[in-house]
């Protein structure tokens, strides 16, 4: 998979955000529920230099509820603060400034004790693109302060947003990393529409979803597509060729075609990554926590 993901903006913003960091208490990371691993920015542990952690699970309403619990305790194990939220409709947020404030306790006890009472907490909020990282802001802000969109890249500059008399949040805007660490990340990531659509080739993309959607969640996509069965899987048939067999009986479910009666598998893959992302087939993290994400 040649992907180029990385835009040249994205090193400027790293570069500002190794610049604010000084400025911060807290990194509070909102990752995509769904994929609670692959949408964790791995350059975000040395831009915080330390500092305490605070992993917000977004878009929990998409996500299997099992898997996001299990994954909450496993970072809660790895001593970050978690908090789960949907940022649409606005659960979990009300809960985030007494949560930053917990994670915070000792630090704020600090303060009191040298005579700073009232000195604000200000927390920088990161994320990769389009993990609903603006929408949270304004849901916690309770006014529409950071620009929203349902496509990666879309906030550019940094900005302050005072929440309340002690909360100072530093919204930034969504960065990725140079490299995969593997395949699976990268589509993960194309999956739920963190990297831009045009650097894969949606009909594949659709088939390695497929196949991972049969894997882990077969049930589900039958139901979604009222299949009566999953076509099996034959022995040394890869991802791509199993998913697309899967694509094709979808195709002809929808009355997908193209000229001369062919199921029209261009079709279905862009439905199906459209359904997928609006959570509409469905509630499904693509990554077991068990496995350490690897499914």
């Amino acid at each position: 998979m040649n992907i180029q993901w990385y835009p040249g903006h994205m090193t400027k913003t790293r570069r500002q955000m190794e610049e604010d960091i000084r400025r911060v208490d807290l990194v509070a990371e909102v990752v995509d529920a769904r994929i609670p691993l692959s949408s964790r920015n791995p350059d975000i542990d040395a831009i915080a230099g330390g500092r305490p952690r605070l992993i917000l699970f977004n878009r929990t309403d998409q996500a299997d509820p099992k898997e996001t619990a299990a994954w909450m305790a496993l970072y809660q194990r790895d001593g970050l603060g978690v908090l789960e939220t949907d940022a649409k409709s606005g659960k979990g947020v009300s809960r985030f400034s007494a949560t930053v404030r917990e994670v915070l306790k000792d630090k704020i006890e600090a303060w009191r004790a040298r005579g700073q009472v009232g000195r604000p907490v200000r927390v920088m909020v990161v994320g990769i693109p389009n993990v609903g990282k603006s929408t949270f802001i304004n849901k916690v802000a309770g006014r529409k302060t950071a620009k929203a969109a349902d496509k990666p890249g879309v906030t550019r500059g940094k900005q302050w947003i005072s929440i309340d008399a002690g909360l100072d949040l530093l919204d930034t805007p969504g960065i990725l990393w140079p490299r995969f660490e593997d395949e699976t990340t990268g589509l993960h990531l194309a999956f739920t529409g963190a990297v831009k659509d045009e650097i894969l080739d949606t009909e594949t993309l659709g088939c390695r979803l497929m196949a991972l959607l049969a894997r882990r969640y077969p049930d589900a996509l039958r139901t979604a597509y009222k299949l009566p069965e999953l076509p099996p899987r034959q022995e040394e048939e890869n991802d791509t060729a199993y998913g697309y067999r899967i694509l094709e009986a979808a195709a002809v479910r929808r009355g997908m075609k193209i000229s001369g009666g062919e199921a029209d598998t261009e079709r279905m893959a862009r439905v199906l990554l459209d359904e997928f992302r609006a959570g509409r087939l469905g509630r499904f993290t693509l990554e077991p926590a068990e496995e350490g994400g690897h499914g």
